[in-house]
């Protein structure tokens, strides 16, 4: 299945050394395309830019990823983090490659969760590497239903406390190709994180799955552009449509970037931006939109 929705992840001019990284430790991985800044026609903050490399696409086993080659103005955080199932059922040596890749992720990180036995899982961990990203590694029943090596993982805090269930139910309904999965709940007020909301689920959207869950714990930090989800569209009207839903935040719109009311960061692209974006001028044209609308490009 071709993987709509996709995380960007936001890096303060050090895109290619991260996704090297990544690609490195990770099986089955690989680059797959880079894109570079023109090298005119750029706003003034980005000049320093001119020529050098914009995007990275790049796959963790199998899973579809985007680098943003970019400045300081944001940095990723644990409100998004990446959840990396080894599953012995594929891999015999999955609990020595888990620790393998906690190791090299910790080295220079930030240790969240430490990598131990928990009830829901013999080995997990939670951990935010050098660049900020952050990483829930996890040794799965082989008993279980089957899930991905990779699932992006909602956290809510803050402002959107214990709205992890009302964001589940609205992202499903916006993106349609939906099931439900897990769903546990506290069974106490656990600091922020009421008596019955969600301690964790999981779910699909456009047949991709997603895990969410209502923070335990208070943090001074929520969503912001550091890690933001682009969504591949067919056409105009489905782009329309999306932006319709989700974008909420005038302030937020440039260059089909929009935030939603829980404040996550969306870009809702054509499925053949890349292709549109070869067009003579298309980087300007494409700065100076809000939404972005095919037909001027």
């Amino acid at each position: 299945m071709q993987q709509k929705i996709t995380p960007n992840l936001w890096f303060d001019h050090n895109a290619e050394e991260a996704v090297e990284f990544y690609t490195s430790i990770f099986p089955n991985s690989k680059i797959i395309a880079q894109s570079n800044y023109p090298t005119e026609d750029l706003a003034d903050f980005q000049k320093e830019f001119a020529g050098k490399v914009l995007t990275i696409e790049f796959e963790l086993n199998g899973y579809h990823f985007m680098a943003i080659n970019a400045g300081p103005d944001f940095k990723p955080n644990a409100s998004v983090s990446f959840m990396i199932n080894f599953d012995p059922s594929f891999d015999e040596d999955a609990e020595r490659h888990l620790n393998e890749v906690w190791d090299t992720l910790s080295e220079d990180g930030e240790v969240l969760m430490q990598l131990d036995e928990y009830p829901y899982s013999k080995r997990y961990g939670w951990v935010k590497d050098k660049y900020n990203v952050s990483w829930q590694l996890m040794l799965t029943d082989p008993k279980g239903e089957p899930r991905p090596y990779v699932i992006p993982s909602l956290m809510f805090m803050g402002a959107n406390n214990n709205r992890a269930e009302e964001a589940m139910l609205y992202y499903q309904s916006v993106f349609g190709d939906t099931r439900q999965g897990v769903i546990s709940r506290y069974e106490d007020d656990t600091g922020p994180a009421a008596k019955g909301s969600i301690m964790f689920a999981d779910f699909t959207l456009a047949g991709q799955w997603f895990a969410i869950m209502d923070s335990g714990v208070e943090h001074n930090f929520t969503f912001n552009e550091g890690i933001s989800l682009s969504v591949a569209c067919k056409d105009q009207a489905e782009i329309d449509a999306l932006w319709d839903e989700l974008s909420t935040v005038p302030e937020a719109e440039q260059c089909g970037w929009c935030k939603d009311k829980f404040g996550l960061s969306w870009q809702i692209v054509p499925d053949n931006i890349d292709e549109l974006m070869e067009k003579p001028g298309a980087f300007a044209k494409m700065s100076e939109m809000k939404k972005l609308v095919i037909a001027e490009f």
